[in-house]
């Protein structure tokens, strides 16, 4: 049950003043909250109608983030929960695309080795699924979701007490896909061409993933104590996913460049960054809506240090490389010490940590100085243990001075303007036509007596070690829906007032849904499952049918990329025994599995997975290859991009080059390609998404790393392609 301080975390960290190689930062002492019990605290707050995009005035320097929309600043630490609501509606409308909030129904599975996530919406569903690798104890363990597995310590992560959640982001959005027709989990709920960007489509699936595990009871994970991270474009969607759901205790983005945590404005003018209109044309990670702010991102509403205020007061360590010019990390130091400004004024300056002073150039490396910290970091924010304090270590060579970015102040915020009177306990509520999906909830309001006048009620489930949020109100009674049938719950009530003070929990109420009609029982599972037929894009299923007491209805198919790790999603629906799967990419491995309902919805376990590999698709073009040098030093460079032409008539579905390295050059990392190495001959053949060039058209998705001998200026030669 929540009570009081408990349940919010409130943390206290000491002061302490770190110097860099080139910054250094103060931090306050004032205790700040950690992870909120919700997805978004302020989802009650009124927000004032948004200004278009055609009357938004060029502003150069960063946009003051303690200044409301209707022109006022704000004065309380409390204020920040409204202000940080506008400021989250500006980056929906102007960068990411909305984040849909809970949808209707969310259902799944936690287990030692996997999570399982189904979703309906609006006569829509969709499912996906994540791996779980747990540390070493009895539990239930605090979590850290890695998003594609890149560049993440997931030793340290482990070794530090937390288990490991793989989320395979491109399962819920997809790369590769034209902005009118998105793909992914996230899209077949919300629509193809939906205006959100993939990153904020991430960010929605580790949403349903923390759903799932709060409905599991926390007997193996702890919903209250979740970590997320990822490298390069996974740093994006990371950064975005603790920005978006204020139930991420730890938010660890990793090299995320430009659409990460890089502030917009500074990109222009750091040399050798990746631009905005690159940024937004390579994939389509942010929304739509951006298209308009890639040649001038003064005209934004908000820039990424408001992003990082978004995670405040909540864990922030925040890992650069200064290596590498494409990852804009002078900019990226820029949104860091503009965040650090919100969370200093929150009293939560030691909550955060940028660090870019690190010897090893190669991306997304696991770096000896990041070790400390990383386990530092994950035991106070994830096991409420430790006494780390955040600090700025900045690389000298990328090291961003605010004071030329904002003409702002940043203010003293009180601890809530005097109102410090909680509102009185609501009555017990009673519950009415209760169904068995939902229950009418009516209770005896409360009164407010701080001045800052009553703002509503916030409706939770009594549920062991952590209480979810059924629901909120801004009068005393609510409707809840999206409960799970043949049910018992148990549920309080809480008041609160304008200046964020909380109540004590109601006495509760318990009441269990209805069964829908009795039938609880699942279909069981589907058997010999076989796939045959197998073109270069689509291939034929069938299997045994599956039995039920009252009726099967029709099967689910679920596919995964690869042959191991991609997480399954729904590809369509069956009500007969067999199903054919179209508009797959030649020479690309693909599982299946199936899944039987019945006609009260139960579904059963899926059946055994088949595995295909389509045929290579018929290409009559022919291609080139360039690659180009985008940043080097010393002993190393990278190629981005590689850049591949259809230099014939025909579309080709699929590409192959062929380079030869210098002598003593070697192979440290690469993107958007599979590599195969033989000796100094190196090839890189296409993935999934960006093996289809159309005539006359170029992909310029991959690129890779090259360490090299020191002062050796060579580069590699002799670009093939077939």
């Amino acid at each position: 049950m929540i009570t009081g301080l408990a349940r919010s975390r409130l943390v206290a960290l000491a002061v302490a003043t770190t110097l860099s190689m080139a910054a250094a930062m103060t931090v306050a002492t004032t205790p700040a909250a950690a992870a909120a019990g919700v997805e978004d605290e302020g989802a009650d707050c009124a927000v004032p109608a948004l200004p278009d995009a055609g009357s938004l005035p060029t502003v150069a320097r960063l946009p003051d983030p303690f200044t409301k929309l209707n022109g006022a600043r704000i004065t309380t630490k409390a204020d920040w929960r409204c202000r940080r609501q506008e400021i989250k509606k500006l980056a929906e409308k102007f960068v990411y695309g909305e984040k849909p909030a809970k949808p209707s129904s969310v259902t799944g599975t936690v287990s030692r080795t996997s999570i399982s996530v189904n979703v309906s919406h609006n006569g829509r569903t969709a499912s996906f699924s994540a791996g779980v690798d747990l540390p070493s104890g009895t539990g239930p363990f605090p979590a850290v979701v890695v998003l594609g597995g890149l560049g993440a310590d997931t030793a340290t992560i482990k070794a530090a007490g937390a288990a490991v959640i793989s989320y395979d982001p491109l399962a819920v959005g997809r790369e590769g896909t034209p902005r009118t027709n998105k793909q992914g989990a996230f899209y077949t709920v919300y629509g193809a061409s939906s205006g959100t960007g993939v990153l904020a489509a991430w960010a929605w699936g580790v949403s349903r993933i923390i759903d799932v595990i709060e409905q599991s009871g926390g007997s193996i994970l702890r919903a209250d104590a979740t970590g997320v991270t990822g490298c390069s474009r996974y740093g994006k969607g990371a950064f975005v996913v603790g920005a978006f759901d204020q139930r991420i205790a730890l938010t660890m983005p990793i090299e995320s460049g430009s659409g990460g945590v890089a502030a917009f404005r500074a990109i222009p003018g750091e040399s050798g960054a990746q631009p905005l209109s690159s940024a937004y044309s390579e994939q389509p990670w942010l929304g739509d809506a951006f298209s308009s702010f890639t040649g001038s991102p003064g005209r934004l509403p908000v820039d990424t240090h408001s992003v990082v205020g978004m995670i405040a007061p909540r864990g922030l360590f925040i890992m650069d490389n200064p290596h590498i010019d494409w990852l804009a990390a002078r900019s990226a130091s820029v949104g860091a010490l503009g965040g650090a400004e919100i969370y200093k004024a929150l009293g939560a300056g030691g909550n955060l940590t940028y660090w870019s002073a690190v010897q090893d150039g190669t991306h997304c490396a696991n770096r000896s100085e990041w070790r400390t910290p990383l386990q530092q970091n994950i035991q106070r924010f994830l096991l409420n243990t430790g006494s780390y304090t955040g600090s700025m270590r900045i690389a000298s060579n990328k090291s961003g001075n605010l004071a030329e970015w904002r003409d702002w102040t940043t203010p003293t915020l009180t601890d809530g303007g005097g109102d410090t009177t909680a509102p009185s306990v609501p009555g017990t509520p009673a519950a009415t036509g209760v169904t068995s999906t939902g229950a009418t909830l009516t209770w005896a309001a409360s009164t407010d007596q701080g001045g800052s006048g009553l703002a509503g009620y916030d409706v939770h489930r009594e549920q062991g070690a952590t209480d979810p949020r059924l629901g909120q109100s801004t009068t005393n009674s609510i409707t809840l829906t999206g409960l799970t049938a043949g049910t018992e719950y148990q549920v309080y009530v809480r008041a609160r007032d304008g200046a964020g003070n909380l109540s004590a929990n109601s006495p509760p109420v318990t009441f269990t849904t209805t069964t829908g009609g009795g039938d609880t029982s699942p279909p069981t599972a589907p058997t010999g499952l076989t796939a045959s037929a197998t073109t270069a894009t689509g291939t034929t299923l069938s299997w045994t049918a599956s039995t039920d007491d009252n009726g099967v209805t029709g099967y689910d198919i679920l596919r995964a990329p690869g042959a191991s790790g991609g997480a399954f999603t729904q590809a369509g629906t069956s009500a007969t025994t067999s199903y054919t799967d179209t508009a797959l990419t030649p020479s690309t491995t693909y599982r299946y599995q199936v899944r039987a309902r019945d006609a009260a919805g139960n579904t059963s376990p899926v059946s055994n997975t088949a595995q295909i590999t389509t045929q290579p698709g018929t290409s009559t073009g022919t291609c080139s290859a360039t690659g180009t040098v985008q940043t080097q030093w010393a002993t190393g460079y990278v190629i981005q991009p590689l850049t591949i032409t259809n230099t014939s008539t025909s579309t080709i579905t699929g590409w192959t080059v062929t380079f030869t390295l210098p002598a003593g050059h070697t192979l440290a990392g690469s993107w958007n390609g599979t590599v195969t190495t033989s000796g100094q001959t190196i090839t890189i053949r296409n993935v999934a998404h960006n093996g289809t060039i159309a005539a006359g058209a170029a992909n310029s998705s991959a690129g890779f790393q090259v360490n090299r001998p020191n002062g050796n200026t060579a580069t590699p030669s002799g670009y093939t392609c077939a």
